[in-house]
């Protein structure tokens, strides 16, 4: 292979400088020995676009390609070893369509239900985002593809993207919206990153210094290539300077010359332009490395793995009296969804399928020789009808493509009146009603919920959803999903309900790191699904809790029965608290996770690892992760809320020392172990107030906690002076180091 540096030797200024931008929609120039490459959007499926007609929206056509359950639904697996094998389907379908570098996964938290691009995001949680985003750019690298992990960062709403201003303390950034970018680069290495639109705090992301060099290479060592998304450079020269290195798409040049002009005039540094083009002819090289000859792949087998994964990714919410799964038998199906299914979201991910199941052909065919009526809903009395002469009624409903998309933010979450409508009714005269949900965003369930006995949740299930709701309605496959993201009661109680979206070009995150089921678990709000909830044909137990501290973190042990009749896969979620912390934290968070098989009457020993980096928070002070010392609550089970099994466990500390000074305040210095003897003593002797109850009833030591140590040594009326006050100080500090 031809190093880079040779190749970037034979070029000048002007040519380095035209390899950082696009030579078309999607194709990267080809200069001198540099080849082009292609680079187009994924991340469920290969929209390779050909001829004139090119956009980023999901507006003109592109080649076939397997449409895999989008993001809304691969999360739901809670499987990353299933997320790979769709990551190397992915990279396989590339390299037949000539593709070099794959937009995706979007890893971008799920701040607010609202956000009309959450269909492409993974969860509300960074842990789950990041170990599902890492598996996927481990596939589809493997396959000598290019991943591009976007869209970096605090992009969480579609409302004024390409201006608005995403304002979050660090603390905030580091723990919830960075860190779900952090584990994908530090675990998958990712070829390149995708820079997002918006502002962070201000700064465009495409020309943060601070983002794109400080954390993003610096700090977690990223050696890829940093690509705008198509549209985001609002100042090519500034962007160049903070670290980007193609600029998408095309802009015929004009951009090229103005980064040559400003190395020219001395605004900007010859270095940056040299160091963004060495980047991507790396990137072409890693790329055109196999070759760029295209190959076929399996559609069968593809579609076959589609299946598996939307298999997997269905959520059983509700099953009561065991209405699940079907016999063959008469059966009344109802709404559009089903012979016209929604699968995948709108925008620049929109996939042409190379096949598509149709949920009622494949409902028909399991159904054996017993009659299967359809009526799309819209005749009340002809659904009624059809439910009332069937032994069992199974309802569609969900959201339109025209109701969620990229570009645009929904402004509720409820289903549509004449969907509710139409499934009260049908219950009237049915009780055996089953609801099957597509959506790409949460929509409020406790309607619906309310109503049938039994709810099945397809979010957005790609090309072989249709099988793979027949699958488990009828009980071929025992549902395993997991739901990635909290299903509020109301929109209302949602965590960034009164700071959604933008309001004057900013976007102000108050909620701070209590995103999702932090907020709603803490808070002890009640919900109509909480996070990582899901039902099976079977049922689990689990006994025989350990956890122990080690130096990389804790070791979570925890035994699980299958005590049902069916072979079944349980998710085994592991949450971690410190109650009492000195820090604000949520009640407990996702630490760990692993899914298992187990046979009827099989027990089954799970060992899951937690690091300490998953135990840390943010110190912001330090500006570093840090582990707080104390009791950690650790607790396995089924959901946030569905906790099986607790312990405590302790855990040594690596909190920095940070030195007291004359702004410190006394109730700081009384929380040291070493300071609060030597405090107490100055102040029982020069305190004007003492330290105990006053006449007033009131604790006057507590009032004094939040004044700084300064202020009341000036209220010593000189028995404390400034220079007495900095030596007290000084010998504290060095007792502490």
């Amino acid at each position: 292979m031809t190093d880079s540096a040779d190749l970037l030797a034979g070029l000048d200024l002007a040519e380095q400088a035209a390899l950082g931008s696009g030579a078309s929609f999607w194709a990267t120039k080809a200069i001198g020995p540099v080849p082009a490459i292609v680079l187009t959007d994924g991340p469920h499926g290969v929209r390779r676009q050909s001829g004139s007609a090119t956009d980023h929206l999901g507006l003109s056509g592109s080649e076939p390609a397997t449409c895999f359950p989008p993001a809304v639904g691969l999360s739901q697996t809670w499987d990353p070893e299933l997320v790979e094998r769709v990551g190397q389907a992915l990279g396989d379908e590339s390299r037949a369509l000539g593709v070099h570098v794959l937009l995706g996964p979007g890893v971008n938290i799920k701040r607010d239900p609202r956000c009309g691009r959450n269909f492409e995001y993974y969860s509300e949680d960074p842990l789950l985002s990041g170990t599902l985003g890492a598996a996927w750019v481990r596939g589809v690298q493997s396959r000598g593809v290019g991943a591009s992990l976007k869209h970096f960062a605090v992009n969480n709403a579609e409302h004024d993207r390409m201006r608005a201003s995403s304002d979050v303390d660090v603390r905030t950034l580091r723990e919830i919206y960075l860190r779900t970018f952090e584990i994908v680069v530090r675990q998958a290495r990712p070829w390149t990153v995708m820079c997002s639109y918006n502002r962070i705090n201000g700064v465009y992301a495409s020309e943060n210094a601070w983002l794109l060099t400080t954390v993003l290479r610096d700090e977690w060592g990223f050696d890829g290539m940093v690509v705008s998304d198509w549209g985001a450079v609002a100042d090519r020269v500034a962007a160049v300077a903070a670290g980007l290195d193609l600029e998408m798409p095309t802009t015929g040049g004009v951009s090229d010359a103005e980064v040559v002009r400003a190395v020219e005039a001395g605004r900007l540094d010859v270095s940056a332009v040299t160091r963004a083009a060495d980047r991507i002819v790396r990137l072409t090289e890693r790329v055109t490395e196999t070759g760029t000859t295209a190959t076929t792949f399996d559609t069968d087998a593809h579609h076959e793995l589609a299946r598996e994964a939307a298999q997997r990714a269905i959520v059983l919410l509700k099953n009561d009296g065991g209405l699940l799964p079907l016999a063959p038998s008469p059966l009344a199906v109802i709404g559009g969804f089903a012979q016209e299914p929604r699968y995948q979201g709108g925008g620049s991910s929109h996939v042409n399928p190379t096949r598509l199941d149709i949920p009622l052909d494949e409902i028909g065919e399991l159904a054996g020789d017993h009659p299967v009526s359809h009526c799309s809903g819209s005749d009340i009395a002809a659904a009624v009808a059809a439910a009332e002469s069937a032994e069992t009624a199974i309802v569609f409903l969900g959201l339109t493509a025209e109701e969620e998309s990229e570009g645009y933010d929904r402004q509720h979450i409820d289903l549509p009146t004449a969907q509710l409508d139409l499934l009260r009714a049908v219950v009237e005269v049915q009780p055996r009603t089953v609801v099957v949900l597509s959506h790409g965003g949460v929509v409020r369930l406790d309607a619906v919920a309310g109503l049938a006995p039994a709810l099945v949740d397809g979010a957005l299930l790609g090309q072989a959803g249709g099988g793979a709701l027949a699958d488990v309605l009828f009980g071929v496959v025992n549902p395993s999903g997991r739901l990635a993201e909290t299903v509020p009661l109301r929109l209302q109680d949602s965590p960034a309900y009164l700071n959604f979206p933008a309001e004057s070009g900013h976007t102000v995150y108050g909620e701070r790191m209590f995103v999702g089921y932090r907020w709603y678990d803490t808070r002890d709000l009640p919900v109509a699904f909480p996070f990582g909830h899901g039902l099976s044909y079977t049922r689990f137990d689990y006994s025989d809790l350990t956890v122990d501290a080690t130096a990389e973190g804790l070791s979570v042990r925890v035994t699980v029965t299958n005590t049902g009749t069916r072979s079944g896969r349980e998710v085994v979620q592991v949450y971690v608290g410190l109650p009492g912390s000195a820090v604000g934290r949520p009640r407990r968070w996702l630490a760990g996770f692993t899914a298992v098989p187990v046979e009827p009457g099989e027990q089954c020993s799970v060992e899951i690892p937690i690091g300490r980096g998953d135990l840390a928070y943010w110190h912001t002070a330090a500006g570093r992760w840090a582990v707080e010392p104390g009791e950690y609550v650790v607790s396995v089970g089924a959901s946030s809320r569905d906790l099986r099994l607790s312990t405590t466990v302790t855990v040594t500390g690596d909190e920095p020392k940070q030195p007291f000074t004359r702004d410190s305040t006394l109730g700081e210095l009384l929380a040291d172990p070493v300071a609060s003897q030597t405090i107490q003593t100055v102040l029982s002797s020069a305190s004007p107030f003492g330290t105990g109850d006053s006449a007033l009833g009131t604790n006057l030591l507590r009032m004094l906690e939040s004044v700084p140590i300064a202020r009341l040594a000036a209220f010593s009326a000189g028995k404390v002076t400034r220079e007495q006050l900095d030596a007290l100080l000084a010998g504290i500090n060095a007792q502490r180091s």
